[in-house]
């Protein structure tokens, strides 16, 4: 059977590197900060990325590949932006054997070599917008490490896009955060709160960030997506200019939008359980694992495979016919996350027929041969929507108001999830919340406000938002 996984209920830190672990995910590299992303792990960012691929081409973006090294010079051009990042840059001071003339700096993220490159591309009305995305691995400098959530090395995706108009991208910065949003529903079964980052939580050099805040299972936030307005500042810093239609040369506007391999520790504390993963359909390297029962008899192999040959026309199939005893592969595939489960034997091909089991609920339906693909296709569905629901109740349950100072520390200290508490917009107040309750910082400020009190939960002045504040990883 598969070793024993930690209760999420004792020690969730511990059951989730358990998870990660055992069901081959990732592992600890020798190189300190970084991870070893294994096939299963990597599968699933693949079907990540197709997903994600496919909607950003819909909407005419193109991927391009920047180089991993910044000079020094270059980062330095965006003052908000160089400070940002100057705590996390890794930096290359040898190059063979010769100490280099300039520093490089291993990418943390890509603006400034984009507006390098736009520069030198974009001159006219007619060269706008520019769409563009990067699959890549980013470097941030990270003092601890947990596998997919902070990790020196990560993979991400960075769209970084150029515009006439100050609307045009607005309107483009917002179209990203939606495709996330959708995208995290859709395909992951994560339900979020959205809105708009504060002035000090926003990203470094950004006019306005814009997020997405899931919960994980333990009430603490996970970012799991961020798009940027930035405005003219990069293209004024970087001297990207254009004759607009006009006959005048003007600033192009700028955007930016990203998601990483966070997401995949996203799915593990939303979705899993004690027993391991539970993988949401749309990621799911296997989608559907068939367990022949009783192989050694004649005829069951052979109408396994008959089954799988079926259903790989439409699902991503496995067929286990290993010697490994049918207990053993139960455990294995359900701490795998796969979500449905086909068992078939003697009894079952004498009915011409196959059980079904849901990864979410275990419920076990039996259903005809006949028509198994749309079973798999209806159970798949069932799968999806159980994981989404389930998510949104525990985001729903563990979401608390607070009216005034003392319950907010009192939630705080009693309770784990969101507090939605008025603000009055000072950063000061952010950070006495942050210090007095060890950690709970402003997530964001909601696209759906409720006027929960006049005045700010911190310090009592008149409020301007209602904010989401919780624990982050």
């Amino acid at each position: 059977m598969v070793e024993q996984i930690t209760s999420m209920d004792v020690d969730f830190a511990q059951w989730y590197t358990d998870v990660v672990k055992k069901a081959e995910l990732a592992d600890y590299s020798g190189v300190k900060g970084c991870m070893v992303i294994r096939p299963y792990g990597y599968a699933i960012w693949e079907n990540i990325q197709h997903d994600l691929d496919a909607r950003f081409k819909k909407l005419g973006h193109e991927n391009v590949y920047m180089p991993m090294f910044i000079p020094e010079s270059l980062l330095q051009k965006e003052k908000d932006h160089v400070e940002g990042f100057a705590p996390e840059c890794a930096i290359v001071t040898i190059g063979g054997q010769n100490t280099l003339s300039e520093r490089l700096i291993v990418r943390p993220t890509s603006e400034t070599l984009f507006c390098e490159h736009y520069k030198n591309v974009i001159h006219s009305y007619r060269d706008l917008p520019k769409l563009y995305n990067q699959w890549c691995s980013v470097v941030r400098w990270e003092k601890t490490t947990r596998p997919f959530l902070r990790t020196s090395e990560f993979l991400w995706q960075e769209g970084h896009t150029m515009h006439e108009t100050e609307q045009e991208a607005r309107e483009e910065t917002l179209q990203m955060l939606k495709v996330y949003e959708d995208f995290y529903r859709e395909t992951l079964a994560i339900p979020a709160v959205v809105g708009r980052k504060t002035d000090k939580e926003k990203f470094a050099g950004a006019i306005e960030t814009y997020t997405l805040e899931p919960m994980m299972h333990n009430g603490v936030a996970l970012q799991g997506g961020t798009s940027h307005y930035f405005g003219d500042g990069f293209a004024r810093a970087f001297d990207i200019t254009y004759t607009a239609r006009d006959n005048t040369i003007k600033y192009p506007h700028q955007t930016s939008w990203g998601v990483s391999t966070r997401m995949i520790g996203a799915l593990i504390m939303t979705h899993g359980d004690d027993n391991g993963l539970i993988l949401p359909p749309g990621v799911a390297p296997i989608q559907v694992v068939i367990l022949p029962i009783a192989q050694h008899k004649e005829g069951v192999l052979e109408a396994a495979g008959k089954v799988r040959d079926r259903l790989s026309d439409k699902f991503r199939v496995k067929l286990d016919d290993s010697d490994q005893s049918s207990g053993w592969k139960f455990s294995q595939y359900e701490m795998k996350g796969v979500p449905v489960r086909l068992e078939l034997g003697p009894r079952d091909i004498e009915s011409n027929s196959c059980v079904l089991v849901s990864r979410v609920t275990r419920e076990k339906v039996i259903v005809s041969l006949d028509n198994i693909e749309q079973a798999v296709e209806d159970m798949l569905k069932k799968v999806h929507d159980e994981l989404y629901n389930r998510a949104l109740e525990n985001l729903h349950n563990r979401t608390h108001d607070a009216h005034d100072y003392d319950e907010f520390l009192k939630i705080a200290e009693e309770q784990s999830g969101f507090i939605r508490a008025m603000w009055c917009g000072d950063s000061e107040c952010e950070d006495k919340l942050k210090d007095v309750t060890g950690g709970v910082k402003s997530r964001c400020i909601p696209f759906e406000e409720d006027h929960i009190g006049d005045t700010c939960v911190c310090c009592g002045k008149p409020a301007k938002h209602m904010v989401v504040w919780g624990r982050q990883y």
